[in-house]
């Protein structure tokens, strides 16, 4: 008699390999999350029987995120000495920066398939596996023997769970637990999140001892005085009125890349060209705290020159609306109208967007449904100051008069013309019958004067044909990519929506806790949600919806997401108290607090 783990290995195996022969699976065989896992391993292309990653042997063993995870390391090493199972921690981008082993016959079979530090097990090199797809979801998630999509790593179970900021939320490394196939594997999620657990505790002291010792050095310098001053920690940003007021996201990085290469240098003075075209001559020295390294004050002096002066490669359009000043200047780059946020991708996106914008340049913009490329558009559109909002033409649903379901012939029917912009949403939906006039189509329209853009979710999914009608391409990133805007475009959606709206700051870290999968749109509609719900002048912790309650490593049935949302209310109605809601539900203390472990959710107890 086979034993239940068995049996459903050989399942998953003969599962995997009908997937690789794109047979189709019986339905609910193998786990969503590894099926969109091996989907993405297969689109990228990975190999199922080497391990070939990629390697770099020089890296910071003295980061912040190695120094908090040592100590836990170092625990977690005595414990499982002698047993069959090892305990992993990578960046964030996959590298594995440390390992400990608790025998010598696991150590020898991870070292053969580059299981070690120096290598990359991001899902994009290695595919299905604990760590890579803990990163790529930014969930926790055990991947079991067969489940794994190299048959190299087959023998072995793993559990892996992301290492957050708590400050920000950003997702900073992954820990990982693997160990042979066997019965321990099922205990292996609960110590995994433990051992995060206590990473992200140790980092948010170190937080705390650098954000305390910039504030101190930070205070010390604008006492007196009036110069552009900047702070720059890991997790914190600080500057004084005459620097933020010239200064976007993007050059915060730049002066952070150039303060790097200083260190300890005292009264390093060096000059930085920022990303609007302008130069700043910065003065810079390393803050130190009690946790180590804490981050760089940075004095700054910009380079003014006369509003008529001609910028580096604007040459004779200095006196048009596009010269210098207009393009960024002494003031950084326009913002686009009604955007929020400076991550670093979201902004480089912005500006190639205004740039095709303002050039006619035909783009297409990929990134996942919700990210807003059709609002970046307007947005890059309105700022060339034209009459017309742009025209949505739906490969999937044309949707124009007289086109029928024709995408073709909707577009000949857009308007077109200078200061006109034509969006054709869901590229890869159109046909390969259709794509040879979608293309001559949108040609002619370019030809007219029309700034053309495509939206697509992912960029290979473009039709040849149409492939050469857009001649620049850019990604939208994700919500979850870029947590740090998260309380820009707070702000922004709930001017959207009106009626003076307030935030508590409480509700940002679940916000932070969420995936959204569904992106900004998502964040909008819960947004709009809990302000028609809210009980008081702003959104509380208690107006947002049980799922923002609840951080679970899995998705959960019809059954299981009511039985959330009911542990979720019952809590929220007696504020927190577990007893009282275990009484109001007719259940016990102890199985509330079984449940709520079982389903991630985090609420502030109060009883």
């Amino acid at each position: 008699m086979l034993s239940d783990s068995t049996a459903r290995d050989r399942t998953i195996a003969r599962a995997r390999l009908k997937f690789l022969q794109n047979a189709e699976l019986p339905a609910a065989v193998v786990p969503e999350g590894i099926l969109n896992s091996w989907q993405r391993s297969k689109y990228l292309g990975i190999g199922t029987d080497e391990v070939v990653v990629p390697y770099q042997p020089d890296y910071d063993r003295e980061s912040r995120l190695v120094r908090a995870a040592t100590p836990v390391l170092d625990r977690l090493e005595q414990a499982l000495t002698g047993s069959d199972a090892s305990v992993i921690v990578t960046d964030r981008n996959g590298w594995v920066r440390d390992r400990r082993v608790g025998e010598k016959r696991l150590s020898a079979h991870l070292d053969r398939v580059h299981l070690a530090p120096g290598f990359n097990y991001a899902e994009q090199f290695v595919g299905t596996n604990g760590i890579g797809v803990a990163l790529e979801e930014r969930r926790p998630n055990v991947v079991l023997g067969t489940e794994h999509f190299n048959e190299r790593l087959q023998s072995v179970s793993c559990a892996a769970a992301p290492i957050r900021n708590t400050v920000t939320g950003r997702v900073e490394g992954a820990m990982n637990l693997t160990c042979w196939n066997g019965p321990a594997r099922l205990l292996m999620a609960a110590l995994v999140q433990e051992a995060v657990d206590d990473i992200e505790r140790v980092m948010y002291e170190f937080s705390s001892a650098h954000q305390r010792a910039l504030l101190e050095a930070f205070q010390q310098v604008t006492h007196y005085g009036d110069r552009p001053v900047l702070c720059l920690g890991q997790d914190l940003v600080l500057a004084n009125t005459a620097a933020s007021a010239r200064l976007t996201g993007d050059d915060h990085r730049l002066l952070h890349e150039a303060a790097a290469e200083f260190g300890h240098a005292p009264r390093t003075r060096r000059e930085v060209r920022l990303t609007g075209g302008e130069s700043v001559m910065m003065r810079c020295r390393q803050v130190d705290s009690s946790a180590g390294a804490a981050g760089y004050l940075l004095e700054l002096a910009f380079t003014d020159r006369p509003a008529d002066a001609p910028g580096p490669g604007t040459g004779s359009r200095t006196g048009t609306r596009h010269g210098s000043r207009a393009e960024g200047g002494a003031a950084g780059p326009r913002p686009l109208p009604g955007l929020a946020g400076t991550d670093p991708a979201w902004n480089s996106v912005s500006r190639t967007a205004a740039r095709c914008a303002r050039d006619r340049t035909p783009l297409l913009l990929h990134g996942e449904t919700g990210t807003g490329k059709a609002t970046l558009v307007r947005a890059a559109h309105a700022l060339t100051g034209a009459a017309w909002a742009p025209v949505v033409v739906d490969a999937a649903a044309p949707g124009l008069p007289h086109a029928g379901h024709d995408p073709a012939a909707a577009l000949r029917a857009a308007p077109a013309g200078p200061g006109r912009a034509l969006i054709l949403r869901n590229v890869d939906d159109v046909g390969p019958e259709d794509a040879a006039a979608v293309a001559e189509a949108l040609d002619t329209a370019a030809a007219r004067g029309t700034w053309v853009v495509g939206t697509v979710q992912r960029a290979p999914g473009v039709p040849e044909p149409l492939r050469h009608c857009f001649l620049e391409a850019a990604a939208v990133p994700a919500l979850r990519h870029r947590l740090t805007d998260l309380p820009a475009l707070v702000d922004c959606l709930l001017r959207r929506i009106g009626g003076g709206v307030g935030c508590a700051p409480e509700v940002l870290p679940p916000l932070r806790r969420h995936d959204w999968p569904g992106n900004v749109r998502e964040l909008s509609l819960v947004l709009s949600k809990a302000a028609a719900a809210r009980r008081t002048y702003r959104i509380e912790v208690g107006d947002l919806p049980p799922s923002l309650h609840s951080a679970g490593g899995r998705p959960l049935s019809v059954w299981e997401a009511s039985e959330r949302d009911t542990l979720v209310q019952a809590l929220l109605e007696a504020d927190g108290n577990k007893l009282l809601a275990a009484q109001r539900l007719g259940i016990s203390r102890t199985t509330i607090y079984r449940k709520m472990r079982a389903y991630g959710i985090t609420l502030p107890a109060r009883g």
